[in-house]
């Protein structure tokens, strides 16, 4: 057998993903809620993962003694400001402590102010659709950063604002539920401005403080290369998908599917890139898809799938997102802010993790900027719209009793955190399918 070892750069930053709704638990006053009991999602979220309880300690201890070096959360705007004139001291004191229990373990935290929720009041408001929206996040910005400043220096604004969008306001998958693509164009608009008044905020409290967002980057592949209209359609959707927003934070012009946006004081306001990618789309053109610019989209036939369906492992795909990412921005570094598939039985999910750290490792031999690499995710969460259905977890949870069980991807990546690298030995132990792929036999 070929021993061989691919060593990732002295200082990686090794860590996983979560999101605040999606694993404390007892969130009842933001509009994620109010969607739950209306019946949206499958199940609902309930004690999540019980990280308001307190058991985001022992989480924290499986990640530090797997020899990850960092945690990616965000914090619950519903919690710190339950009301347009109240701040919760208290909640903010709970996510100092949490922080603070990173810093305890030798980890970076990496907080992330908005990851799709919103107080109630500010969803009576018209939310991201009202201009007014940028001064609300700007204060809540403030007070949070002032608060947790002593323990955080890595910020992400917005989690995912073209996902928010396209899925809140043109699939309606996500609350509100619909309203279509120029309200989803608008509401994109006010969360780049919101960002950027943000990330200024962040500077004028902690000048050297690193500040950017993360996008979900998708990539559309037209099915038929050489059909117009496949081609043409692909292009939309990846303008619409993945362009308009960073064009605005790059350029300070919005560039949409129905026109551009001037907005100068967005362009510059990122630190570094943040890139979730989980799969990439097979497109073509459909006439009964208006509401997704006439495109319809599925995976390759015979395609590497999760447990659910809604993930294909696409790894060159990822490899492609890097490149698109470098060439973007090649002055930026660039974290992996999240990454991985849904899949109880763990299978997929270990060639899936071995795949896409490869690509990272062909990326970095080019010199590429990419600085580190967040799971999605450390324990089996509550998946938005899919509820409980999808299981994305290095550990299993049962949300019946809490218990934690550890899955063999966690081992694995274990491995790869504590020995900054991805050997023929781990690939051989944990999915020997890929072996070949990862490890090509040398032809002389």
């Amino acid at each position: 057998m070929i021993q061989a070892t691919y060593q990732f750069t002295r200082g990686f930053l090794w860590g996983t993903a979560t999101a605040a709704h999606q694993v404390e638990g007892g969130n009842t006053n933001n509009q994620w809620y109010v969607w739950e009991q209306a019946g949206r999602t499958k199940g609902v979220s309930g004690l999540a993962c019980d990280w308001w309880g307190g058991r985001w300690r022992e989480d924290f201890d499986r990640a530090a003694e797997s020899g990850q070096k960092a945690h990616r959360l965000s914090v619950e705007w519903s919690r710190i400001q339950p009301a347009p004139d109240q701040w919760d001291e208290d909640a903010l004191e709970h996510y100092r402590l949490m922080l603070r229990g990173l810093r305890e373990r030798g980890m970076t935290a990496m907080v992330t102010l908005h990851h799709f929720t919103h107080p109630l009041w500010l969803d009576q408001r018209g939310a991201w659709e009202n201009e007014e929206v940028g001064l609300h996040f700007e204060r809540f910005v403030r007070k949070t950063v002032e608060a947790l400043k002593e323990y955080c220096g890595l910020w992400c604004t917005i989690n995912e604002p073209n996902f928010y969008a396209g899925l809140g306001y043109v699939t309606g998958d996500m609350p509100p539920g619909g309203g279509g693509l120029r309200l989803a164009i608008r509401v994109q608009a006010n969360m780049a401005r919101a960002h950027a008044a943000a990330y200024r905020t962040i500077h004028e409290i902690q000048p050297k403080a690193r500040v950017g967002y993360a996008l979900h980057y998708r990539p559309a592949v037209p099915r038929r290369r050489w059909f117009p209209l496949d081609a043409i359609t692909s292009r939309l959707r990846h303008l619409g998908l993945n362009l308009s927003f960073p064009s605005a934070v790059s350029t300070g012009v919005m560039r949409t599917p129905i026109g551009r946006i001037s907005m100068p004081e967005v362009k510059g306001t990122q630190d570094y890139f943040g890139l979730n990618y989980y799969t990439a789309d097979t497109t073509w053109f459909d006439l009964f898809q208006p509401k997704e610019l006439f495109t319809h989209a599925g995976f390759p036939r015979g395609a590497d799938l999760g447990e659910t369906g809604m993930i294909a492992n696409i790894p060159q795909a990822f490899y492609d997102a890097l490149r698109w990412a470098v060439r973007t921005y090649p002055n930026l570094p660039i974290l992996i802010t999240e990454n991985g598939i849904d899949s109880s039985d763990d299978v997929v999910r270990r060639r899936y993790l071995a795949q896409h750290l490869h690509q990272i490792w062909r990326a970095l031999n080019f010199n590429w900027q990419i600085k580190g690499y967040f799971h999605w995710t450390l324990v089996d969460n509550f998946e938005w719209e899919r509820g409980w259905t999808q299981r994305f977890g290095l550990w299993a949870l049962d949300t019946d009793t809490q218990k934690r069980t550890k899955r063999p991807s966690a081992d694995l990546y274990a491995a790869i955190c504590k020995s900054n690298s991805l050997s023929t030995e781990m690939v051989h132990q944990y999915c020997p399918e890929v072996f070949d792929n990862i490890f090509p036999p040398f032809e002389g």
